[in-house]
Order: structure tokens, then sequence, then C-alpha cells
């Protein structure tokens, strides 16, 4: 309405740098990256991105990968599930996710 108050923002000038659930994607895409680059499988992943829904919910986008790939994602899943990776042992705490830190920075 013309006489109503803004602060010089509407709908249009909505940024995805003003949600949390945009800072939480980025920063669970950058860690799966940095393990993918640590198990050689950064170049299978091409359309890995971080994105937003409608919502403003924070996902990451893995996007489609060879079959060969998805055996040895698969694979280094199991090996870590094995090792323990994951599991709470006599009530260790888990390290925090990307997202988790992330939290309260915003």
């Amino acid at each position: 309405m013309p006489n109503e108050p803004t602060d010089g923002r509407d709908a249009a000038a909505w940024s995805p740098l003003d949600s949390e659930g945009w800072y939480a994607a980025l920063n669970a895409t950058t860690a799966v990256r940095d393990a993918l680059v640590r198990a050689g499988l950064e170049k299978d992943f091409p359309y890995l991105r971080a994105d937003l829904n409608a919502f403003g919910h924070g996902l990451v986008e893995l996007g489609r990968v060879s079959p060969n790939t998805a055996e040895r994602l698969a694979e280094l899943l199991r090996l870590a599930l094995a090792s323990g990776v994951g599991r709470d042992t006599e009530g260790a705490e888990h390290a925090p996710t990307a997202a988790e830190e992330h939290k309260g920075r915003i």
C-alpha cells in the first residue's frame, strides 16, 4: 500500500544470502566436496551444488553419477560404517556437522 512504512525492501529484493537454509546447504555441500576430494571422487560429481527450495529450505544437489561412481561411493560408505564411523560409542560426543557449526553465525 502506498501509505505503509517499508524497510526499503520487497519480495523481489529477497536474497538467498539472507537465508539460514542457504548457508546450511552451502556448508554441507562444502563438507561433501571435501570428502569427495579426499576420496578422489571430486570429478565424478560434476553437478554437486547447494540449492534452496521454494520454502527457503537448504538442499544439497548431488546430481547424476555413473554406475561405477555409485559403486565406489557405496563401497566407501560400507567401509566407513564397518569402521564404526557415525556410531556413538560409550556416550562419546559426535563432532558437529558443518550445518551445526554454522548455526548461530547468522
